[in-house]
């Protein structure tokens, strides 16, 4: 069976990293710079004052949150994505968007999932990079969720199923620590001090996601679900709820 030549290979690889650097840039223009998913009311509880408790914090929200949650179901939804059009994985494709749907404690963060994903969708239109709406049934849910848009992306763009995850816990990294920036007294070269720290931790997250079963999925973040809640009435804001 003929294989692939090595330079078209190492061509596909290129431009799949570049595809992924694409979708994780601060500057893609779906609005993820308008939430701060419950860190500014943290701040404004004093649970996160500095650049040790902030890097805790995040420590916490990626273990007990994206670990068990968005990661593993990314790795989910990638499989069923490289799998095609079938019926039963538009079926499974729905479902794991309603379950991701379910995980949102908050009607902050529920919003956000739903706006984000319906930018990304109106970006991929734009580009042509969505399926074709005369497909019977659909390949997405009409109102898929940033996570569920986020792993069509990837796959269509040949990203891996590790380097997808990898780049989602970046994006989402990055994003906490540009809120950090504007809402807390935090300096840029402290938020790379951060993110020194929390790199080896999101491998682990990538690691420990790709070996859980669907009954070792769901979030405990009662603190984040906590200031989520809290931020929808918080007085002075910077960020959307």
């Amino acid at each position: 069976m003929p294989t692939e030549h090595p330079a078209l290979e190492s061509h596909n690889d290129e431009l799949a990293l570049l595809g992924l650097m694409q979708l994780v840039s601060p500057s893609l223009p779906i609005g993820a710079f308008a939430f701060s998913q419950g860190l500014e009311s943290a701040f404004e509880l004093d649970w996160v004052r500095d650049e040790t408790s902030l890097a805790e914090w995040l420590s916490g929200v990626l273990e007990d949150g994206l670990t068990r949650c968005e990661l593993p179901v990314l790795a989910r939804l990638h499989h069923v994505f490289s799998q095609g059009g079938s019926e039963a994985g538009r079926e499974t494709i729905a479902e794991w968007d309603a379950w991701l749907a379910a995980t949102r404690e908050t009607a902050e963060l529920a919003a956000e999932d739903s706006r984000l994903g319906t930018s990304l969708k109106r970006l991929l239109n734009s580009l042509d990079l969505m399926p074709s709406e005369d497909s019977l049934p659909p390949l997405l849910p009409a109102q898929a969720g940033y996570v569920t848009l986020f792993a069509y992306t990837a796959h269509t763009r040949g990203v891996c199923v590790r380097q997808t995850l990898l780049g989602f816990a970046w994006a989402w990294l990055e994003n906490q620590l540009a809120v950090a920036c504007k809402a807390l007294p935090l300096g840029h070269t402290a938020a790379q001090r951060v993110i020194e720290r929390l790199r080896p931790a999101l491998v682990t997250a990538v690691d420990q996601a790709l070996t859980l079963d669907d009954d070792e999925l769901g979030p405990v973040l009662p603190g984040l679900a906590l200031a989520s809640a809290l931020h929808e009435t918080q007085y002075s804001r910077l960020f959307r709820s």
